[in-house]
């Protein structure tokens, strides 16, 4: 038997969540289905009219609520109501729920509203997902326009779709949004923007970034210069490129400092000094996109004394873990490992500050303490304007090969391994303070720096969290002893075989062949005079 369209309206309701309710203008009256009264959690006698009591209106939502109500109330008003107002539910204080409204009017030959009459449904689910995007979206804004590197973001026609703050000032742009709409013809000559449309055509086809270049960028009323640039293809969530992204950073006094270089040799001994900063930013420049490369220590000593290697593997392409070797001093090394906490966007730029704000103050890492100690000053500023609660844990060791020592210092992050040249392998001693306070959470912490003499030590290995806490099938951490033993056992010389055999013994522990999360592994190997 076919069902009354009564039946039919009564079960898309039912399937809809929805609940109904009709208003009699004129007497005042309103009925609430038994769906909505559920909503609200009250007795039917317990119910106000909404649309003329409306204590439980939000506050923030009831001047709206009262003027869409107020329009279709006119003569000859709207016919149709549709608001979306946080309403209290169930007696007393109650919480704050989100409704959908909508309800049409019947009105008398005259115009006037009699009857309103409609459905009522709970979007709060939906409402909180879309606060939380909203969140996420300024958070992502903030961020961005706080990383000391141009940012932009191009379609698949290469017009801009965002670029930072850093981005527009650096193109005499009072706004990022002056920028977005914009190409690279409109922004810069027309070899240059050719060249870059080039670029961006061969990412998208091939799917290949292009890392670590410098390139010449040129106004159209001649301004010149240098940048040090990665371009990426954009990929969405369903893994299609649908444009290019890439980040830049201004070189060019070092790019004309190097081509001239030849000609004002003789000139530039009395600038020695001058020169061998700007070399050593180079190198950091250099290292922070190309990691495979390391600094040679003692300078000037041919192939040096330091031997590096590292083992980078990260879960995914947002990746919270880095790490930076770098010069302090001619005859000195340091070694920097972070562990940026979660996953994804925020991670990642995260990660992109701390790079920034890390080479800025490179100078104090002769006393790692103060290294850590200003790094975290730099981050906890931008995390409270950005309003959201992120940390990073960190390890700093300076080799000195000239005074014979280890100088180091943690924020809240595992201490590294050493190992004698008799093989024997433990954690480097931590005293006083012990690991001290994660990076990020404490804007006023201080970080004390720790002395160990070379003596014996042969190899030193520095690793993130990753890597101790894969578990085997039953559930059984690898943990921090378990990587000692690992590191004393395997009796190898050279770190990259060193490394290869520690991840080895770490993933036939964990039989799936594969880790939870990011792991970084940086070793150094000391070779005698």
């Amino acid at each position: 038997m076919p069902y009354r369209r009564d039946d039919r309206l009564e079960l898309a309701l039912r399937a809809s969540n929805e609940g109904i309710w009709d208003w009699n203008v004129a007497s005042d009256e309103i009925h609430y289905s038994g769906r909505i009264l559920r909503f609200f959690g009250r007795r039917r006698e317990e119910m106000p009219n909404l649309f003329c009591s409306v204590e439980l209106i939000h506050e923030a939502d009831r001047d709206l609520f009262v003027s869409r109500v107020e329009a279709i109330l006119e003569k000859g008003g709207e016919d149709l109501l549709a608001v979306e107002p946080r309403i209290r539910v169930a007696k007393g204080v109650g919480e704050w729920n989100w409704f959908r409204i909508r309800g049409v009017v019947v009105r008398d030959p005259d115009g006037i509203a009699t009857r309103v009459a409609g459905s009522m449904i709970n979007i709060t689910p939906r409402k909180l997902v879309e606060q939380e995007l909203l969140e996420e979206r300024h958070l992502m804004r903030l961020l961005i326009d706080n990383v000391p590197l141009n940012v932009y973001f191009k379609d698949r026609d290469s017009k801009f779709t965002l670029v930072n703050k850093s981005m527009a000032t650096w193109n005499g742009f009072g706004s990022p949004d002056d920028v977005v709409g914009k190409s690279d013809h409109d922004l810069f000559r027309e070899d240059h923007a050719n060249e870059a449309l080039r670029d961006e055509r061969q990412i998208m086809e091939s799917g290949d970034p292009i890392l670590g270049y410098v390139e010449k960028e040129t106004t159209p009323a001649g301004a010149e210069a240098w940048v040090l640039t990665t371009k990426m293809p954009l990929i969405d969530r369903v893994g299609k490129i649908v444009g290019t992204f890439g980040v830049s950073s201004d070189v060019t006094e070092l790019v004309r400092t190097q081509q001239s270089l030849a000609e004002t040799a003789a000139a530039l001994q009395g600038r020695n000094d001058e020169m061998e900063e700007e070399l050593a930013l180079a190198r950091e420049v250099q290292q922070a996109l190309l990691p495979h490369e390391y600094p040679i220590i003692p300078a000037g000593s041919g192939s040096g004394r330091l031997r590096f290697g590292h083992r980078y593997i990260p879960i995914s392409g947002l990746a919270g873990d880095f790490f930076e070797v770098f010069p302090v001093g001619e005859h000195s090394a340091g070694l920097f490992i972070c562990d940026v906490m979660g996953h994804g966007v925020r991670s990642a730029l995260i990660v992109s500050m701390l790079r920034g704000l890390a080479e800025r103050i490179h100078e104090v890492a002769e006393d790692p303490g103060e290294f850590l100690g200003q790094l975290n000053s730099g981050l906890s500023a931008i995390l409270t304007e950005a309003d959201m609660t992120m940390f990073a844990t960190a390890f700093l060791v300076v080799i000195d090969l000239e005074d014979g020592e280890l100088r180091y210092a943690s924020a809240g992050h595992p201490a590294p391994i050493m190992r004698s040249n008799e093989g024997q392998a433990g954690l480097l001693p931590m005293g006083g303070r012990g690991k001290g306070t994660a990076l990020g959470l404490f804007p006023d912490a201080t970080y004390e720096s720790q002395t160990l003499k070379l003596g014996m030590i042969k190899q030193l290995m520095l690793f993130t969290d990753g890597i101790i806490e894969v578990e085997n099938p039953d559930g059984e951490a690898f943990l921090q002893n378990r990587l000692v033993q690992a590191v004393s056992e395997e009796q190898c010389s050279g770190v990259d075989l060193l490394l290869d055999r520690v991840l080895d013994r770490v993933l036939s522990f964990a039989e799936s062949r594969r880790f939870d999360d990011d792991v970084c592994l940086l070793a150094v190997e000391i070779e005698g005079d």
